[in-house]
């Protein structure tokens, strides 16, 4: 039924009517009426007081009610069935239909009428949410039907249901005699029945060919002996609420009730706040699968969610849960992780681990126990790299690394994870698969523990590797796989591995997409396919920013996560400290940025109007690319006619390094822009300071890196692709990011280069950015990412979506903040 609104009559709240209503005296005196439009009103005419006080008496029952529209000069109306209130009093054995406005004291009926007391009676009813109907302009009883009230302007069973549960209660023991109508169409069911959860393992008929462990979940209410499922409608109140029905506008309803539906107008009435818990399970447990044979189809690394279902009844004191069905001790045993037994660090390992990587090491082994997949999510500089190669080492040593293990990492770090292994675990046989010779080199891999390869690798040799089954395949910088469209996340997932681990320090970098791609990788199934993901938890979390679902998935992935920062576990480290700085640009190179500004952003709305936002997503980064390399320095632009030629920070990073060296630092350099390393060489050439450099087209990697550790040179550039990972330079102390770059998490990785363990002397990081420019803003995106990463790994919560605001703030004008 459509919304309509009541004229408020109302002098007191509810709480204030409850504590007058049975103490009041009849007063005589005066007589007090209702308007429909002018609220209360006094009237003198004088009545007799009653010799006993009325009895309230409220009638509860469905009936039609007219809806009128008006059109113009037509009108319209539909009528409908909705739960009504009629009201009456009993004086001492005479029953009287309540007054009306116009209605006299003298009705016919024999008795003095106390209308103060009468109009106590209906201030009640309508402060607990009950409308008059002499009062709405557009809605009324239908002919023949005698009703008062209608319980609430929607006419939803959760009203009625609230009402049913919290009202009628209340008012019963103020001493209203309420009766239900035994054809009344809504009914709530009384008292509250118990609840039952059924668990039972799956026919292997039914179940998930790819996993051996499904379980079949009901969860209902005894009923007369007989169970009822609600796993229908509370999955369907689930489905609301991701289409962004907002399941009843729950958050704003806490305290109040929803009505579940039982079978046709029989309603429970579920109390808003367990009702969320029940459903905040049900969302780790539901992945789109229908329902089988009354049974939800859940993978038994799910089922620790219904500890979290025992949690909510427990917390209610009214209400009970019983689970029934096979052994509860086999469905804990199959969905509980449990907490990681503590090792011992393994034989022959040259290196003594710190505490933290000891627990970490434990949680390696606990999952390779537990048959599930995680990422090791550790922040930069905390040693993934030496816990993977003691998680090796302690595999063989009980036994377990049947088959070799298989390490793929970005290519310019293959040579590094031999090389570490060998030194870290020398009982560890090592061959490194890469290069163009490698063909002889997969002979060897039935003779070796591990086998180390890069990602182009696994993409060119799949049907080589597919020869092969491995005990464990390790992802070295997982979020290479990120897309779970490329060839590298497909390559990998085709490698046949009993064991999946990932190493990441950032899993999240732009969007939960990425997360959900990892995950996909390491579990199957467990955060459901990509489009159940996406509508139960992408989309809800970064564009309506759903608190509820952000809980409920860190709450499946915390146990398949782990996650430490420096702040928490290298309290040893000196302090890091960053500095903005900004820059202004003047004269010709001013000019050079707001000429380009102009005609991109004018070309970026037109192909956002005729081909939307995420259609335009590549001319939009060329257009913002141009401007970047304006702040950079304008010879980074190609253009005929341009005629700036200084760039105002090249000279503050000359200012800057001249008096980094003159105090005895030393600096690491990053770009994103080759073509900026290449004019900051000749920068650094012109002033005689010695360098080495570090790219993409460095020929001889192991030589530029081995100048800086040396101390041959103190100044060492490096493109954030080439260097951003695998590199441990804890020699520098000073870091400075020439131009910012989208992700934040990639500059940290940079960062943390310098920023380590072994690193002795305080860091500081500078950031070089043009003010009032696209690279100004870029830090703004930067926080929003590092925000939805915080979300999922963190306490926090966020979105990182790019939106057409975005754009339009990347593409204001210079100096607009």
């Amino acid at each position: 039924m459509p919304s309509v609104t009541a004229h408020d009559s109302e002098a007191h709240s509810a709480s204030e009517q409850l504590k007058l209503f049975p103490s009041a005296p009849p007063v005589s005196e005066l007589r007090v009426r209702a308007h429909g439009q002018g609220g209360l009103a006094l009237d003198t005419r004088v009545v007799e007081s009653p010799a006993a006080a009325p009895v309230p008496c409220l009638r509860v029952f469905t009936d039609d009610v007219v809806t009128y529209r008006t059109a113009g000069l037509s009108s319209e109306f539909e009528t409908s069935r909705t739960p009504l209130l009629a009201l009456s009093f009993d004086y001492g054995g005479v029953l009287v239909p309540a007054l009306s406005d116009e209605d006299d004291d003298d009705d016919g009926y024999g008795v003095a009428r106390d209308r103060r007391a009468e109009l106590r009676a209906r201030r009640l009813i309508e402060g607990f949410g009950a409308l008059d109907l002499s009062c709405l302009d557009d809605l009324a009883a239908a002919p023949g039907v005698q009703a008062d009230y209608i319980i609430a302007c929607e006419g939803t069973a959760s009203d009625y249901c609230t009402f049913q549960t919290a009202v009628v209660p209340q008012l019963r023991r103020l001493g209203f005699r309420i009766t239900v109508d035994d054809a009344h169409e809504w009914k709530t069911i009384e008292p509250e029945p118990r609840w039952y959860a059924d668990i039972e393992e799956m026919d292997k008929k039914e179940r998930d060919p790819n996993r051996q462990d499904w379980f079949g979940v009901e969860l209902g209410i005894e009923l007369g002996g007989q169970r009822v499922s609600l796993l229908p409608a509370l999955l369907d109140l689930l489905e609301k609420s991701a289409n962004g029905d907002g399941l009843f506008d729950l958050a704003r309803r806490a305290g109040k009730c929803v009505a579940v539906p039982v079978k046709e107008h029989v309603y429970l009435s579920v109390p808003t706040e367990r009702l969320r818990g029940i459903l905040r399970v049900l969302a780790e447990l539901y992945d789109g699968k229908p329902i089988v044979r009354g049974a939800l189809p859940v993978p038994g690394a799910k089922l620790g969610a219904l500890e979290r279902l025992d949690e909510v009844f427990q917390n209610e004191a009214d209400a009970e849960l019983r689970f029934t069905g096979g052994s509860r001790d086999a469905w804990r045993e199959a969905s509980a992780l449990g907490e990681p037994t503590p090792v011992e660090q393994p034989d022959g390992l040259r290196a003594t681990l710190r505490p933290y990587q000891m627990q970490g090491l434990a949680w390696l082994q606990h999952l390779v126990d537990r048959g599930v997949g995680g990422v090791l999510a550790d922040d930069m500089g905390l040693g993934k790299t030496l816990q993977t190669i003691a998680h090796l080492a302690l595999l063989k040593q009980r036994g377990l690394l049947t088959r070799p293990a298989i390490i793929v990492a970005p290519t310019s770090l293959v040579n590094n994870w031999a090389r570490e292994t060998a030194k870290f675990a020398p009982r560890l046989r090592v061959v490194a698969i890469q290069g163009p010779e490698r063909a002889p080199l997969y002979e060897k891999i039935d003779a070796v523990d591990v086998v180390v390869t890069s990602y182009p690798v696994v993409i060119r040799d799949e049907e080589k590797l597919a020869e092969h089954t491995f005990s464990i395949l390790v992802l070295d910088e997982a979020q290479t796989i990120k897309n779970d469209k490329s060839r590298a996340h497909g390559a990998v997932r085709e490698v046949r591995a009993e064991h999946r681990l990932c190493l990441s320090g950032t899993p999240v970098e732009n969007h939960l997409g990425e997360l959900w791609a990892l995950s996909d990788f390491l579990n199957p199934g467990l955060l459901g396919d990509e489009l159940h993901f996406s509508r139960f938890y992408r989309f809800p979390i970064e564009k309506q920013r759903n608190a509820e679902r952000l809980a409920t998935l860190r709450e499946i992935l915390a146990p398949y996560i782990l996650r430490r920062t420096k702040a928490e576990v290298a309290k040893e480290l000196p302090p890091k400290t960053e500095l903005h700085r900004p820059i202004d640009l003047r004269g010709e190179q001013r000019e050079l940025y707001e000429s380009i500004r102009v005609a991109a952003h004018a070309e970026v709305r037109k192909l956002i109007k005729k081909k939307g936002l995420s259609a335009s997503t590549i001319p939009i980064l060329g257009a913002l690319t141009k401007l970047r390399q304006v702040c950079c320095d304008p010879r980074l632009v190609n253009m005929t006619g341009a005629v700036a030629k200084e760039s105002a920070k090249l000279r503050v990073f000359e200012d800057l390094t001249t008096q980094m060296l003159a105090d005895g630092h030393r600096v690491l350099v990053f770009s994103q822009f080759t073509t900026m390393i290449g004019l900051l060489e000749d920068s650094l050439r012109a002033r005689k300071v010695a360098f080495t450099t570090l790219t993409g087209n460095t020929q001889d990697r192991p030589q530029a890196i081995g100048r800086f550790e040396k101390g041959e040179v103190d100044v060492f550039l490096i493109s954030l692709r080439a260097g951003g990972t695998g590199l441990t330079l804890t020699g520098a102390d000073m870091v400075i990011h020439y131009d910012p770059w989208w992700n934040p998490a990639v500059q940290a990785q940079a960062t943390d280069r310098a920023y380590r363990i072994g690193q002795s002397r305080p860091v500081f990081v500078h950031h070089l950015y043009v003010a009032g420019s696209v690279e100004e803003r870029m830090l703004r995106l930067q926080r929003k990412k590092r925000i939805m990463a915080d979300a999922i790994l963190g306490e926090g919560e966020g979105s990182a979506a790019l939106t057409e605001d975005d754009v339009e703030l990347l593409f204001a004008p210079l100096g607009v903040r």
